[in-house]
């Protein structure tokens, strides 16, 4: 179902992206912004091969459309993205039941020991958490990130509590309960949704960070971020955490927050981007973009990233996995925009392509 539901916002943007990925097939490359042609997988046709990847839901319009154009470019080749959320995706290449997975999380210490290969994260995009709601006769909510904590942590249980009017004195806030949303699924979203209130509210939120969270109880769940978004629309007096493809597609209103500079700021692209352009790149090309500082970065931006392994035994496979993410990482980053999605930096999508050449195939 979730992925019906992705597959059809996806058809918003088919023939734009068939009409770029003919364009690079055309040229043998794909144009940056400076104008330069990069090709992808060297210009050469890439053996038939099928990768299967698994994970994140954050991110998985944008993967979607860009397999739809990487097949125009590539048509030997198959790509699949079951998604499940981004424990799955870790679990399954773990296991070596994927070629690929999706992931808004690192992987734990703990569990890094339990990849059958060793693994490389690749960053792809990024975007904002949107903080979602539902509520009749208020259309432009403010939100700190104390009140979000007590929101999502239970303390806070009326539409019209003292914290939510101190953020919003001239709404009108009725008495309404409060229904909250999060999700059901071991999710990445999840995990950087709470590590932004365990960076920004580090007193009001006690739940502590992770893919799964102890919430308390009489909350409502929902598998993928399209899941969440279901429930939030559907229902007078909700609130949940849902990315801004999904929120955008679904029609949702979504909260201003307030961010470490003490600007409300509003979920957006150009948010996202002011994020991450402050974020500090780690040796392993992880980052955190959440509650950057200035005026106009959007805090609750979410990195995601692709993992592959480092070694793959199948040639035609693993050269099937590299021109993927070297796809991703050039003609795919114009795609991001499209589907709500702000691309990489360009000292970082370079930065990924070279580490590209640490994978090696056959």
């Amino acid at each position: 179902m979730i992925r019906s539901r992705t597959a059809s916002r996806r058809l918003a943007w088919p023939a734009l992206a068939l009409t770029i990925a003919l364009g690079v097939t055309a040229c043998g490359g794909s144009s940056d912004d400076g104008g330069k042609t990069t090709s992808t997988t060297g210009g050469s046709e890439l053996a038939a091969a099928t990768i299967n990847g698994s994970g994140a839901t954050f991110p998985q319009a944008f993967y979607e459309t860009a397999i739809e154009a990487f097949k125009a470019e590539q048509s030997a080749v198959t790509v699949t993205y079951a998604g499940g959320g981004s424990g799955k995706g870790q679990t399954d290449l773990a296991a070596g039941l994927v070629d690929w997975a999706g992931s808004d999380s690192v992987v734990k210490p703990e569990d890094a020991a339990k990849f059958q290969t060793p693994f490389l994260y690749f960053p792809t995009v990024a975007a904002p958490i949107t903080v979602s709601y539902n509520l009749s006769g208020v259309k432009a909510l403010r939100l700190s990130a104390d009140t979000i904590a007590g929101i999502f942590g239970g303390t806070i249980t009326k539409w019209d509590d003292a914290a939510i009017a101190a953020d919003n004195p001239k709404a009108d806030l009725p008495s309404t309960a409060i229904v909250v949303v999060h999700r059901a699924d071991g999710s990445g979203t999840t995990a950087n949704f709470t590590k932004y209130l365990t960076k920004a509210a580090p007193t009001a939120w006690t739940l502590g960070t992770d893919k799964v969270v102890n919430w308390p109880a009489g909350q409502q769940a929902g598998n993928g971020n399209a899941g969440v978004a279901q429930i939030v629309k559907s229902t007078n007096g909700a609130i949940g955490y849902v990315d801004f493809s999904d929120a955008e597609f679904s029609g949702l209103s979504y909260a201003s927050v307030k961010n470490a500079s003490g600007k409300f700021v509003t979920a957006s692209l150009e948010g996202a981007s002011a994020a991450v352009n402050g974020a500090t790149i780690n040796s392993d090309l992880t980052y955190d973009p959440l509650d950057a500082e200035g005026a106009a970065a959007y805090p609750i931006t979410a990195p995601t990233y692709l993992l592959i392994s480092t070694t793959y035994t199948d040639a035609a496979k693993g050269a099937a996995v590299k021109g993927f993410v070297e796809y991703i990482l050039t003609g795919g980053q114009s795609l991001a925009a499209e589907v709500g999605f702000a691309k990489l930096p360009a000292e970082l999508a370079a930065r990924a392509l070279a580490q590209l050449e640490k994978v090696t195939v056959g």
